[in-house]
C-alpha cells in the first residue's frame, strides 16, 4: 500500500501562535521519527505567511527573523528528500500583525472570494515564491480549509499555473456552514482518479489528478473523547503548538457531536489513536492503492507522535512510504 504522510505546514488562524512552537519544533520532532524508518513526507506549505511577513518586515523586523527560520527549515526538508507542495490560505492577503500576533479577517478566507484574474495572480505569485525558496518545481495543491469547491472558479488557474494534482478532498467530508463550505459526500470510491471540471467527479480524460486524503466514519463519541483528552489528558495530550484554531462554527460542532460523520486519517492529537485501525480498514476496502495521512505540526502532541512512531514500526512491512515527487 502506497502511504503518503502529508502535512499542512502552517500557523494557527485563531490565535496564530509562534513560529518556533507551532512550526519549527513539532516539525523537527516529526522528522526525527521519520528518519528512523528512512521515510519522507509531503509538506504542503502555507506560503502566504512568508509572503506577508516579507511585506511587513520593514515595519516589524522580528518577522524577518521568524520567517528566516521557516525558510531554512523548508530548504533543509528539500535537501533531505522531503516533498514541498502548495497550500493556500488566501486570507493572508488581509492579515495584520500587531503586538506579536497575527489577526485574520475572514473576507478572503476562500480563494473564491477573489475575481478570476485576482485568483490566478495570487496562485501564480504564491507558487513562484515557494519555488524560489525551495528550489524545486511545485505542481501539487491543497486548498486551505478544504475549500476547493466550486472548482470551475479554479480550473483556469490550475491550467495556467501548471498545477497537475490536488490532495484536498476526503470521502464523506462535509461542512456547509459559511466560509468553511465543502461537500465531498459523493466522491469516487477510489484512492486516485483523473478529473477536469470537478475534483469529486472522475473523468478518465481529465487533465488533473486527485489523490484524496484517506478518511473513516466515526460516531459522535469519537469527538466527545477528543474533547475529553484535549482538556483532561495531561501533558502527553497537550498540543505542541502555542496557538489555537479559528472557530469552525457552532452548527458544524453540533453536527459532529450529535451525529455520525467522516473524519480524515490524521496524526493530530487524539485522532492519531485511529491510525492503525483506519489503515487496516483501508487495506480491507481497497487492497491496493494509496493511503494518505494528513497532519498539522502545530497540532501534534507527544501522544500523537508516539502513535505515528508505533504505526510506522508495526506496519513497516505492509506500507511503502512515498512522496508525490517520487
Amino acid at each position: 500500500m502506497n502511504t503518503y504522510i502529508t502535512l499542512d505546514y502552517e500557523l494557527f488562524f485563531g490565535k496564530s501562535g509562534t513560529v518556533d512552537k507551532s512550526i519549527i519544533e513539532p516539525t523537527q520532532q516529526l522528522v526525527r521519527i521519520l528518519n528512523k524508518y528512512n521515510a519522507k513526507a509531503v509538506f504542503f506549505v502555507d506560503i502566504g505567511y512568508l509572503i506577508k511577513s516579507q511585506q511587513l518586515e520593514h515595519i516589524h523586523p522580528e518577522l524577518k527573523i521568524s520567517s528566516s527560520k521557516v525558510i531554512k527549515q523548508i530548504k533543509d526538508l528539500v535537501a533531505n528528500g522531503h516533498d514541498i507542495q502548495l497550500h493556500i490560505h488566501s486570507h493572508w492577503e488581509d492579515a495584520k500583525y500587531e503586538n506579536g500576533e497575527w489577526t485574520f479577517p475572514m473576507k478572503h478566507y476562500r480563494l473564491h472570494s477573489f475575481t478570476d484574474e485576482e485568483c490566478l495572480e495570487l496562485v501564480k505569485r504564491y507558487k513562484r515564491y515557494l519555488e524560489e525558496i525551495s528550489g524545486v518545481e511545485v505542481q501539487g495543491f491543497r486548498a486551505g480549509g478544504w475549500c476547493i469547491q466550486p472548482f470551475n472558479k479554479l480550473k483556469k488557474t490550475f491550467l495556467e499555473a501548471d498545477i497537475k494534482f490536488d490532495s484536498t478532498v476526503f470521502k464523506g467530508g462535509k461542512n456547509i456552514h459559511g466560509a468553511h463550505y465543502y461537500n465531498f459526500k459523493n466522491i469516487p470510491n477510489l484512492t486516485e482518479w483523473k478529473f477536469l471540471d470537478d475534483p469529486c467527479i472522475e473523468d478518465k480524460d481529465g487533465l488533473f489528478t486527485e489523490i484524496p486524503i484517506s478518511s473513516y466514519r466515526v460516531s459522535p463519541f469519537f469527538f466527545w473523547r477528543l474533547i475529553f483528552f484535549k482538556k483532561f489528558g495531561g501533558l502527553k495530550h497537550k498540543q505542541i503548538g502555542d496557538g489555537f484554531a479559528v472557530n469552525n462554527g457552532i452548527l458544524q460542532k453540533l453536527r459532529l457531536l450529535f451525529s455520525g460523520s467522516y473524519t480524515v486519517v490524521s496524526i493530530d492529537g487524539y485522532k492519531a489513536s485511529y491510525l492503525k485501525k483506519a489503515f487496516l480498514k483501508h487495506i480491507r476496502r481497497y487492497k491496493t492503492g494509496n493511503f494518505v495521512v494528513i497532519g498539522h505540526p502545530k497540532a501534534f502532541s507527544t501522544y500523537s507522535l508516539s502513535k505515528l512512531d508505533t504505526f510506522l514500526h508495526e506496519q513497516e512491512q505492509q506500507i511503502k512510504i512515498k512522496t508525490f515527487r517520487n
